[in-house]
């Protein structure tokens, strides 16, 4: 109990402290024997290691069964090989090891945070081998976590706002495997059996579709036996193909009634990839039209000048194919037609003008000056290489940030935002109002 003692408060420490060192990591590449991208970085600062292996999973790979990939990914971590959901959880749990999984619409992932210590390590490294290779599906834990995802919907389905995204998302992408909500259905859960989480499992998580991210203090030589152990009982298998490009629609307004004292307005269109060449001049450009919140220029318009509403802002969602460009706000249902045309006008002049030399200086500023901070220990290290790692990004991509974020100027925000935001196009979802 001691020991136990002593590693959790040793866990506790590295969460606290972070990571020291350099502002921007060296990241090192490679690939496994069975085909997986390794992103590594060496962190030698304090005794332990985050890994995060990211699987083209995501719910783009549904199919017919929405809600599919995040079943699959949840069964994970609910008992694998010899260990049942109980045992599995025992065994991390007395070392102090923080083992964790999720799904988006591009990927599903499994994590596991541990001491460097050997003895330590190679038992984390082993149980997060076998819970990407052996999960054992069994019907208690499929029964339950189908349970929780049939509660987390009917959860869903009281908030007006995931009703509007959701609007948003089918309208948007159509047929596109980006439209159905991640989560499922209400009624999904109770149509997907075990054997298609097991295909699911057997397609998709496989060593070729797999990146590995590994951050903390192991040299090189450790990293490389790491990443081929942990893809050691996994199939080679091949990479999922790639995605379809979502098609452009028509602009147009969805109006629902929801019994609530709050409407939400999300109006929107098409947006970027992760890879897109105007990506930078639309993030910046996009802090000063609304990704700085209140101190954005839809903070001053909606909120500030005319008290429509307290949470407005706007985001460019950049995925592996085009994600959406959004902007969101929440206001009384008396204000909601003038909010959305506050909405609709502040940006039509913002595309008309651009930002001012002062507005986009402040927002290179505090996107500069706040950087240091999303890479401030290796949770958040090991986050960064794993998109890095899973999206083809260049590995200097963190040592150029702030380079590419300077090199934006007022002329390249004004010309991206005229070519590739376009009013006539957007998509606007009202959700509220009702008795």
């Amino acid at each position: 109990m001691a020991n136990k003692r002593h590693l959790l408060w040793l866990l506790l420490l590295c969460v606290l402290v972070g990571t020291a060192g350099a502002a921007t990591p060296r990241i090192q590449s490679w690939t496994t024997s069975k085909g997986a991208k390794v992103v590594f970085v060496q962190a030698d600062a304090l005794p332990m290691l985050d890994i995060r292996v990211v699987f083209d999973a995501g719910s783009a790979r549904d199919g017919k069964h929405a809600g599919l990939a995040a079943f699959t990914n949840g069964m994970l971590t609910e008992g694998a090989g010899d260990w049942d959901a109980d045992a599995l959880a025992r065994r991390v749990e007395d070392r102090g090891i923080q083992l964790g999984s999720g799904s988006l619409r591009d990927m599903g992932w499994v994590s596991v945070r541990s001491l460097s210590e050997k003895k330590t390590l190679d038992l984390a490294v082993d149980t997060l081998a076998t819970v990407m290779a052996k999960p054992r599906f069994d019907a208690e834990s499929i029964a339950r976590v189908r349970q929780q995802m049939i509660v987390a919907r009917r959860q869903a389905l009281q908030s007006p706002g995931t009703i509007a995204s959701e609007r948003f998302y089918g309208t948007l992408y159509g047929k596109h495997p980006y439209a159905h909500p991640p989560g499922g259905t209400e009624a999904s859960p109770k149509q997907i059996d075990r054997d298609m989480l097991r295909r699911f499992h057997r397609t998709y998580y496989v060593a070729a579709n797999a990146v590995i991210a590994m951050v903390g203090k192991v040299d090189r030589a450790r990293a490389e036996q790491i990443a081929e152990r942990l893809m050691a009982d996994l199939p080679r298998g091949v990479h999922a193909p790639k995605l379809p490009q979502p098609k452009a629609v028509k602009g147009g307004g969805l109006r629902q009634d929801f019994p609530s004292t709050q409407t939400h307005i999300l109006i929107g269109q098409l947006g970027v990839t992760r890879t897109d060449t105007d990506y930078f001049p639309l993030y910046v450009g996009n802090h000063v039209l609304g990704g700085s919140s209140l101190v954005s220029i839809l903070g001053e318009e909606v909120r500030n000048k005319r008290g429509l509403s307290y949470s407005v802002y706007s985001y460019f969602s950049a995925m592996r194919v085009p994600g959406p460009f959004l902007m969101v706000a929440q206001t009384k249902n008396a204000k909601a037609d003038e909010t959305l045309d506050v909405m609709r006008d502040t940006l039509d002049r913002f595309i008309a003008a651009g930002p001012s030399q002062a507005q986009l200086d402040s927002a290179k500023k505090n996107l500069i000056g706040g950087f240091p901070l999303k890479i401030s220990n290796n949770a958040k290290i090991v986050e960064y290489i794993a998109m890095i790692g899973f999206y083809g990004l260049p590995l200097d991509w963190l040592d150029t940030l702030t380079a590419k974020l300077e090199a934006v100027t007022v002329d390249r925000v004004h010309d991206a935002f005229r070519r590739r935001v376009e009013p006539a196009r957007n998509i606007s979802v009202v959700v509220g109002g009702g008795k």
